[in-house]
């Protein structure tokens, strides 16, 4: 059984988080003193499922609060119109990009100048997030467009249930503060970051290295990494890939920081350190030709009374992840700490 304060304290929730967040404070305001209005002096669960029975669903109230009506789809349908379109299409754009940059970087053969081949690349990822994204925008205005004048029930608007809304729809509801929300770009953009680095992974020996002019314009010449050795570790990465994609699906999913996310999030970097300073760690990472390249650009002598050396900057780069992935983890365990303000 819900405490009856909560069920108006969602509802209200419900209706104001559909709303421009300027108007919020007022229009929840409003709307408690509107249902306590309708509440007797000692009231229970059942007088407010009754109150907030006759207010309606919280997607046609706030409708009717926006300062502009929602007639894109119509306020039957719009909310979720909305939801399917917030869901469906970074999806899609997500997949398009992944395959594009995948396909990209696997068959780069080094013989296109790295510019033109980033240029090409980046053309091609403008095209497939804008024709991939107005295509399942225009499907999914489609279908609902056809719902909205020949789907039964009119009278009725269309929840995630497909069926009219009751106060009992409360207590599937969530309040959660927004800084605890997951943002759908930040995942987008870790899905994206682990397409690119896991593809440069396993083709580091055509895409890392020194780049000098050649008849092509700049090229590859020596590639920094033993890709033999390199490739040794790829168990360790494909699990390390699929963690993070599987993480990613679960934000998505969850929306929102809690404490398995948190602790997964940890488990992951600390994966991620531990493969990572292995590699390192390898005194045959560094390609032979890299190594002597070096050597003939700064001479051996001073490399040596300088102290430099090229495995000296790879344990620096880990240095600095460990301090991201420690930001990253604090700052997932206190977002999943955060809770609904006192009232």
């Amino acid at each position: 059984m819900m405490i009856p304060s909560d069920l108006i304290e969602l509802y209200v929730y419900e209706v104001t988080r559909r709303l421009p967040e300027r108007n919020r404070e007022d229009i929840a305001l409003e709307l408690r003193s509107t249902i306590e209005d309708m509440l007797p002096e000692d009231y229970g669960e059942a007088e407010v499922k009754e109150a907030l029975a006759k207010l309606g669903d919280p997607a046609m109230l706030a409708a009717q609060y926006r300062d502009q009506p929602s007639y894109l789809i119509g306020p039957r349908l719009y909310d979720a119109y909305i939801q399917v379109m917030k869901m469906v299409v970074p999806i899609a754009v997500v997949i398009a990009l992944l395959s594009l940059i995948a396909n990209q970087i696997i068959t780069y053969s080094g013989e296109e100048a790295p510019v033109h081949a980033a240029t090409n690349l980046l053309s091609k990822a403008i095209e497939a997030v804008l024709g991939t994204g107005l295509q399942v925008a225009f499907w999914i205005t489609l279908v609902f467009a056809i719902l909205e004048r020949t789907g039964t029930g009119k009278e009725l608007p269309l929840n995630g249930k497909f069926k009219a809304w009751t106060p009992d729809d409360l207590k599937d509801a969530r309040y959660v503060p927004k800084e605890k929300l997951i943002k759908k770009s930040e995942i987008f953009i870790g899905l994206m970051w682990t397409a690119i680095w896991g593809c440069v992974y396993f083709n580091a020996d055509r895409l890392i290295g020194v780049y000098e002019n050649g008849r092509i314009g700049l090229g590859m010449t020596t590639p920094v990494f033993n890709q033999e050795v390199l490739i040794s570790y790829w168990p360790f990465i494909v699990v390390i890939l699929v963690l993070d994609v599987a993480l990613a699906i679960y934000k998505w999913v969850v929306s929102q920081w809690t404490m398995p996310i948190a602790f997964l999030n940890v488990a992951n970097h600390v994966l991620s350190l531990v493969v990572f300073g292995a590699m390192i760690g390898n005194a045959e990472l560094l390609s032979p030709g890299f190594v002597a390249k070096m050597e003939d650009i700064f001479g051996s002598t001073t490399l040596r009374e300088t102290g430099f050396s090229s495995g000296w900057i790879m344990w620096l780069a880990l240095f600095a992840y460990m301090l991201a992935a420690a930001l990253d983890s604090y700052q997932g365990f206190r977002k999943a700490n955060i809770s609904k303000p006192a009232k």
